[in-house]
């Protein structure tokens, strides 16, 4: 991800989520050094993003999104498994994400990556209070 690339990031994030990030959050990303960001584009258009923290030898998922428009076009499984390929290049062991409890596709796409739910977060999420689901992954089985 780049500056040029946070306002179709944006698009993305709020077609996704009703409690989304600000623009000023991914900016604050960029600068981050333990973050790392990579966009999916369609025909120029950003149709998905994914976002990890690299945490001593651990990755931490911060955001996965793709576009409503672009949804069914395995997109998401592009960006996780670019992503997985990152977290080696970069010696990470593990990996770990929070998803909805009711987001079974999500959580589909996940498992097929080694992910395994780990725990709960009860009422995690600030605008419903669902539950979170944790998943884990040692990426050395991947």
């Amino acid at each position: 991800m780049k500056v040029d690339d946070i306002d179709g990031v944006f698009e993305v994030e709020k077609s996704c989520f009703e409690d989304y990030w600000s623009k000023d959050s991914f900016k604050k990303e960029l600068s981050n050094n333990l973050a790392k960001y990579l966009v999916a584009k369609v025909d120029g258009k950003i149709a998905g993003y994914v976002g990890i923290w690299f945490v001593v030898d651990e990755g931490h998922i911060t955001n996965v999104a793709v576009h409503e428009d672009y949804r069914g076009k395995k997109i998401g499984d592009k960006l996780i498994n670019e992503l997985v390929q990152v977290c080696k290049d970069n010696k990470i062991v593990s990996m770990t994400l929070e998803v909805r409890a009711s987001n079974k596709i999500a959580q589909n796409l996940y498992r097929k990556y080694g992910f395994k739910m780990a725990g709960i977060r009860k009422e995690y999420y600030s605008n419903n209070k669902e539950d979170a689901i944790i998943m884990w992954n040692d990426i050395k089985e991947v």
